[in-house]
């Protein structure tokens, strides 16, 4: 009876933080389009949250690309399909693995750095001391945050992609003596404009969804200096379960679209 219970708290709390996430959620997309516009500080998380992250999305991108590389190679070899390698690296990178490692990579940086960031200003009254002068919080900080994730992380996955299947081409070069050119036709010959639009689409979606839960989280973080710890903690948890969610919604509606 008593585990019944507990159950049943711990369910209609996870149901009560969807409903102030879906309300938080609507109140951005309605302060984003209302004047004035913080472009200034838009800029400036933009720069924070996009070129701080540039060397983490890179080195792992780059490992991505060297460990599927080397992992599969040896599987084609024994098939003699060795020669479908630059294809099925490039396909799988652009399609599923480079938009979702990526976004778990910045969901850790990012989301975490929003949480911890928003969190320590709630508890040291900074923003409570802003709705006093006048000023709204809400769209300086939140809104300037997740526009910043929202518009970086299709970049970033871009990047990733681009410096994991040069990683690819590394290992092929060295085990297989295959030029640069060759590789990338390859790649580029395997590529369709349904492989790239939906995987660009989603990392839009990803990034709001970072920025959102990472501003969530923070912006009502409980006082003390654990609860911007938790803030931080759960912003990463949170957000990763809910990429996942967005991967497989993404790649669903994808797959209808392909059999009409």
């Amino acid at each position: 009876m008593l585990g019944f219970k507990s159950i049943n708290a711990q369910l209609k709390a996870f149901l009560i933080e969807i409903g102030e996430l879906s309300y938080f959620t609507s109140r951005f997309l309605k302060e984003a389009f209302k004047r004035p516009f913080e472009f200034k500080e838009l800029l400036k998380q933009c720069y924070n949250m996009g070129n701080r992250s540039l060397l983490l999305v890179g080195i792992t991108g780059f490992i991505i690309g060297l460990v599927l590389t080397l992992q599969t190679r040896p599987t084609l070899t024994e098939f003699g399909a060795v020669s479908w390698m630059p294809s099925m690296v490039g396909i799988s990178i652009v399609r599923e693995i480079g938009p979702i490692i990526t976004a778990l990579v910045c969901a850790g940086r990012i989301g975490s750095g929003i949480g911890a960031e928003l969190g320590s200003m709630r508890v040291t009254e900074q923003i409570d001391a802003m709705e006093v002068s006048g000023t709204n919080p809400f769209k300086y900080l939140v809104v300037t945050r997740v526009l910043a994730v929202t518009l970086m992380l299709p970049l970033l996955v871009i990047l990733g992609d681009a410096i994991a299947l040069f990683g690819s081409y590394l290992v092929e070069h060295v085990k297989g003596n295959v030029s640069f050119t060759l590789f990338f036709n390859q790649v580029f010959d395997s590529l369709e404009f349904g492989d790239i639009v939906p995987a660009t689409v989603k990392s839009f979606f990803f990034g709001l969804a970072i920025g959102i839960v990472g501003c969530f989280k923070g912006y009502y973080c409980k006082k003390g200096t654990a609860g911007v710890g938790k803030a931080a903690n759960s912003a990463v948890v949170f957000t990763s379960l809910l990429l996942f969610v967005i991967d497989f919604i993404a790649v669903f509606v994808t797959d209808i679209f392909y059999d009409l």
